[in-house]
């Protein structure tokens, strides 16, 4: 009963878009009703950095699997960069941060999930040494974006520093 109450708002929330380009594993833009371009960071999903390991083919497989063609997303929040965080769909009911996850070219991002399933496709590629898994080492974006924060924070304490002692100096 209380799906039949619901489905209406799911099916009006629901937007189509053809995808045109892919910044990143878990990033895609779309084209809506032929000119409007929208920013879908996909919900659920966390896939590596550019500059991680599995960073390209994380993108690869986002783009092997929606570039080109029309998708059904559900905006879900709006990220601090102001993209649109989406649930998209393809090839009639294909969730694409599932596919990721269970890939093995991204990480649940359990912090804003709910769905635990996701959780137990990630664990099933990690046993099996799926896509990123492979990496004994591999980190997960968080915290390569934590580390290179703190890196870039320390060469500008860096930076200040000589500074300072250059103004010292004359």
């Amino acid at each position: 009963m209380l799906v039949s109450l619901l489905f209406p708002l799911l099916t009006f929330s629901q937007t189509s878009g053809r995808v045109i380009k892919i910044s990143d594993g878990d990033t895609i833009t779309v084209l809506i009703d032929g000119n409007q371009q929208k920013k879908l960071r996909l919900a659920e999903v966390d896939c590596p950095e550019k500059g991680q390991p599995f960073g390209k083919n994380a993108k690869q497989f986002t783009a092997n699997q929606v570039f080109g063609k029309t998708v059904n997303f559900i905006e879900t929040n709006t990220d601090r960069y102001g993209r649109s965080i989406a649930k998209v769909y393809y090839d009639k009911d294909k969730y694409l941060s599932k596919e990721l996850i269970k890939s093995g070219m991204g990480w649940w991002y359990f912090y804003y999930s709910k769905d635990p399933s996701l959780g137990k496709l990630q664990e099933k590629a990690q046993s099996e040494k799926t896509g990123l898994w492979q990496d004994v080492h591999a980190i997960a974006p968080w915290e390569y974006r934590k580390i290179k924060r703190e890196e870039a924070k320390n060469r500008r304490y860096e930076a200040s520093k000589t500074q300072m002692k250059i103004k010292q100096t004359i």
